[in-house]
């Protein structure tokens, strides 16, 4: 799977799981909907290396 499939993933997850915080109080879900947060950082940052590295490609 591809960072940005991931990114996609963790997308999606969030926004269930806050959702489910926001419209149902379940604090699990809270929880889970600030895992996924984390895990989109992570791969915001590994992303914006990929597109980094592409571009030094395109250019050489």
């Amino acid at each position: 799977m591809t960072v940005h499939e991931q990114l996609i993933q963790n997308w999606d997850a969030y926004i269930k799981e806050n959702a489910r915080y926001e419209e149902k109080g379940i604090k699990a879900s809270k929880v889970r909907a600030r895992k996924a947060l984390m895990e989109l950082a992570k791969l915001a940052k590994e992303r914006r290396k990929e597109l980094r590295d592409a571009d030094t490609q395109e250019e050489e």
